[in-house]
């Protein structure tokens, strides 16, 4: 955070400090939200939530190192009290983030792929300079304020993770931080329930492009028809990334080898140089390209763009996560997230993997699918048996019987468990060694739970 007093603080927020000894204590460190994460010299942030008041917890938050408290009311320990915390929160934010003169602002969003293709940015721009990216999927009014409060003075570049429910969300969050690169990825299915359908998600989606003035960068996804469309929203110049001719941050000649990496050749406007990404499935070879767009405007060579790349790793867990266990058998968790576009890439994923191997798909629900989500499960289930993945479990309700529906249908051995526990059970006596098995599904189907007990299981 910019160093800050405790008076400067309640000055910017409006708010009146309560219990403070000394207004010129200086706020050195992050803004945080959990007690538990308490950083010396940093601003705690006290939500009064569904299931815990961060209020309760000001006073260790001090204890622990913390210089003070934004609170809605008097706690235990030095705060600034305002009525609204959140409403002071982004006051601050915006506060901030219009001094960070000296700092680019990178904004990405999407339907899918947002986290992988911000930690590929605070990888790759790395190289370049102090570089600071959201933390695991912290994309929202909370986590992007908690992200611009979390660069230090002599941050080069923020990369910002931005997501949105619905129209307007990105127009607020560009109305806190100044962007000066919107990155837009693609309009795919995910949270087409709230959304009410792909075109209104684009709508929402292009208000990152929007938020530009003209001597920023719009950087737009030329396979995806609804992306690129967003360009007669900018008043900023636009760069297009993708695996189509038309685009001028390129993948040629893609494959896959047997660990489900992908090999392609980065062509930009400055050269062309061999990638090799140390990530599974090819669904992030657009998400390398989002990258190479970024870094190709910011000034860096072909020849490190692809080097960089061909360095990074997965930093966010259950993102297409390998891990071995003893016993021969090899987990694939990517159960942070499912849509029927990720959900599609894990399956070919998996199914490129397999060679010489018995493939496993433990799918779990995708939700926020809207009217369409019986017929999206159904497909899931028919593109694992299309593709040759040996076996499916579909765990939960209805929506694991239609994917099992789906894949019996296309000649896959099937099964069904109710929950994780079920799940568990049924796996502990399936899986044998060399065995390959994906598992996914949204978050709150909470199978990262069943990722654990799956990594916990004694060698047979």
């Amino acid at each position: 955070m910019l160093p800050m007093s405790l008076a400067q603080i309640a000055e910017v927020v409006q708010g009146r400090m309560h219990q403070v000894p000394d207004p010129d204590a200086v706020v050195t460190g992050p803004a945080f939200v959990d007690s538990r994460l308490a950083a010396p010299g940093g601003l705690f942030v006290a939500f009064d939530g569904e299931r815990v008041d961060g209020h309760d917890f000001a006073s260790q938050a001090v204890a622990a190192g913390a210089a003070g408290v934004l609170a809605s009311r008097p706690v235990a320990a030095p705060a600034i009290v305002v009525p609204d915390v959140l409403e002071a929160l982004g006051a601050l934010t915006s506060w901030t983030a219009r001094r960070m003169v000296e700092t680019t602002r990178i904004g990405v969003t999407g339907s899918s792929g947002k986290t992988s293709t911000k930690d590929l940015l605070g990888q790759v721009l790395g190289r370049l300079g102090p570089t600071v990216a959201t933390a695991g999927s912290q994309n929202n009014e909370i986590g992007v304020p908690l992200t611009v409060l979390g660069a230090l003075p002599g941050t080069e570049y923020l990369v910002l993770e931005m997501g949105a429910r619905g129209v307007g969300h990105l127009s607020y969050l560009t109305g806190l931080v100044p962007l000066d690169v919107s990155l837009v990825l693609n309009v795919g299915s995910a949270h087409a329930g709230e959304f009410g359908g792909r075109e209104a998600t684009a709508q929402a989606k292009g208000e990152l492009v929007e938020a530009l003035e003209s001597d920023g960068a719009a950087l737009l996804n030329a396979d995806d028809p609804l992306v690129a469309a967003m360009a007669s929203r900018s008043k900023a110049p636009v760069t297009y990334f993708g695996c189509c001719a038309q685009a001028d941050i390129r993948a040629e000649n893609v494959r896959l080898d047997d660990h489900g990496w992908a090999h392609f050749e980065l062509r930009t406007s400055a050269g062309q140089a061999p990638v090799v990404l140390r990530l599974l499935g090819e669904h992030h070879v657009s998400n390398a390209l989002a990258t190479a767009a970024v870094a190709h405007t910011l000034g860096m060579a072909t020849a490190e763009i692809a080097d960089a790349l061909s360095s990074a790793v997965a930093t966010t867990g259950s993102r297409m996560q390998l891990h071995e266990r003893a016993d021969g058998v090899t987990v694939i968790d990517d159960a942070y997230n499912a849509n029927p576009d990720s959900m599609a890439a894990a399956l070919r994923a998996l199914a490129s993997m397999g060679s010489g191997r018995r493939t496993v798909a433990v799918i779990g629900e995708m939700r926020e699918l809207g009217p369409e989500s019986a017929a999206d499960h159904r497909a899931v289930g028919e593109l694992a048996g299309g593709l040759g993945v040996d076996i499916v479990v579909g765990v939960g309700g209805d929506e694991a019987g239609w994917v099992v529906a789906g894949a019996a249908e296309k000649g896959a051995a099937t099964h069904q468990a109710a929950d994780r526990a079920a799940a568990a059970e049924l796996l502990a006596g399936l899986l044998g060694a060399g065995d390959l098995v994906l598992v996914k599904a949204s978050l709150g189907a909470g199978l990262q739970a069943l990722v654990r007990d799956l990594l916990d299981e004694p060698v047979r």
